[in-house]
């Protein structure tokens, strides 16, 4: 069964329009899902309204919205009066600008979506305008109206279709500044990072998102498995937590050598500490001990 489109719409470049439709292209069909139970009956509960004046529950007829305007005073507005609010990007995904997606820092992204034209008379215009984003190397921004709520959006070929990203709002995404401000004072030690760059060549990769398990969702089904065959849940070892590092020479060094404890011909280097030619006064020290 196909998904159920999250939007409807038409993309827009200048005079040059497609009606097309929205998928989300992440699925939580897969997760571990839970109900609450009441443990005396083993029946499902359901949640429901209570006045929080009388303690009486309300009746679905009854519920409204309400919007604050003073203490304890509020505006009723109706599901229809919203729903009767429309504005450009409710509709239509017109394309403002062209950006190189590069220029987009990754912590703007938020969610992914396909876009696809919505019948056969938009394909032509569709692909227009996807091959020629394609040939540009660009990414359109724009605007759209998702769950009540105007969204500045990135749009970029992808596949044989577009993908649309919203992006988050500058006011809700935070500084940098206010989070590593103080970072970066120390210099590190160049041998150091040279160890640490070696690691990184040894543990490149191919990305490939289909080795990506949920090990904790394994787990849990290990659990509901195990329950319902009547047997003891699985004991579960603790990982054990890492802790500070005293010597980071030998950590990466270790790191580097892998797994069977054997150095590799890159980790011969020697530590930028015995490296150093002891001081003169120790080395008299110890030939007067001789």
């Amino acid at each position: 069964m196909a998904p159920r489109p999250a939007w409807k719409g038409y993309l827009k470049l200048s005079l040059v329009s497609c009606a097309v439709e929205l998928t989300g292209a992440t699925s939580q069909s897969e997760k571990v899902s839970f109900r609450i139970i009441n443990r005396k009956t083993g029946n499902t509960v359901r949640r429901q309204y209570i006045d929080s004046v009388t303690g009486k529950p309300v009746a679905d007829e009854d519920e409204v919205k309400g919007y604050e305007i003073g203490d304890d005073e509020y505006l009723l507005i109706e599901e229809d009066e919203i729903e009767a609010v429309q504005i450009e990007s409710s509709h239509t995904l017109a394309i403002e600008s062209f950006v190189d997606r590069a220029d987009i820092p990754q912590i703007y992204f938020d969610t992914p979506y396909y876009v696809t034209p919505a019948d056969e008379v938009s394909e032509e215009a569709f692909a227009v305008i996807r091959e020629a984003m394609a040939k540009q190397r660009k990414a359109g921004i724009a605007r759209i109206v998702l769950y009540r709520r105007e969204r500045p959006v990135m749009i970029e070929p992808f596949d044989k279709g577009l993908l649309l990203t919203t992006l988050r709002y500058d006011k809700t995404v935070r500084k940098p500044a206010e989070i590593f401000d103080g970072l970066g004072r120390q210099k590190s030690d160049p041998e150091l990072i040279d160890l640490a760059t070696h690691i990184i060549d040894k543990k490149e990769a191919d990305f490939d998102p289909s080795g990506f398990e949920d090990r904790y969702e394994d787990a849990l089904l290990e659990l509901i498995q195990a329950k319902q065959k009547g047997r003891k849940p699985p004991v579960v070892q603790a990982a054990e937590r890492p802790a500070n590092v005293v010597n980071l020479f030998e950590a990466l060094k270790k790191s580097l050598a892998g797994d069977d404890g054997r150095s590799s011909p890159k980790t011969e280097a020697k530590s930028p500490k015995s490296s150093r030619p002891p001081p003169k006064k120790a080395a008299g020290k110890a030939r007067k001990r001789a």
